[in-house]
């Protein structure tokens, strides 16, 4: 195992980074003690997001369309509901 100390976390931290990209653990020393272990995560990276399907879920939805004054209109009503007139 490969040891870093709290100085280190901010002068080295691309050294870091690439010890966990290669799938390494890392401990953390503070005063001459380990305190932790810094390891990478195992999580599968996020999706990426699909514009296709996305239009596809919308247009199956079969929402009605509305003009840019009526969502103005939709928000400053709610906005009035939610904080007053105080609003400007």
């Amino acid at each position: 195992m490969n040891y870093i100390t709290t100085t280190q976390l901010r002068t080295q931290s691309s050294d870091l980074i690439a010890n966990l990209k290669a799938g390494r653990s890392i401990g953390l020393i503070h005063r001459s003690k380990i305190v932790a272990t810094i390891s990478p995560t195992t999580d599968n990276p996020p999706k990426l997001f699909n514009a296709k399907r996305f239009g596809k879920l919308v247009d199956e939805l079969n929402l009605p369309k509305t003009t840019y004054a009526e969502r103005e209109k939709r928000y400053r009503k709610h906005l009035m509901e939610k904080y007053g007139q105080g609003l400007s």
